[in-house]
């Protein structure tokens, strides 16, 4: 006699978190408004020279996988 068999699908989602270092560029538009650095400046130029495609990304550490924090039915499910 066979035994049925039944699964329940649980969403998961994986991290893989990278690292780069970037070299933002001493100019007037990191400067504050008494001719010194602006940390938050400083900052979001990193963020946006951080965001062009040819850096080199390392990783970093092990992937995290987790719950993903919404349970949706999978893509290929017909209802």
């Amino acid at each position: 006699m066979s035994v049925p068999h039944y699964s329940i699908s649980v969403r998961l989602r994986r991290t893989i978190v990278e690292e780069v270092h970037v070299r933002v560029p001493v100019t007037q538009a990191v400067m504050g408004d008494d001719d010194h650095l602006d940390g938050g400046k400083v900052f979001a130029a990193a963020v946006r020279i951080g965001q062009v495609e040819d850096q080199r990304w390392r990783v970093e550490g092990e992937p995290a996988v987790e719950l993903h924090p919404m349970q949706t039915p999978p893509p290929e499910y017909d209802s």
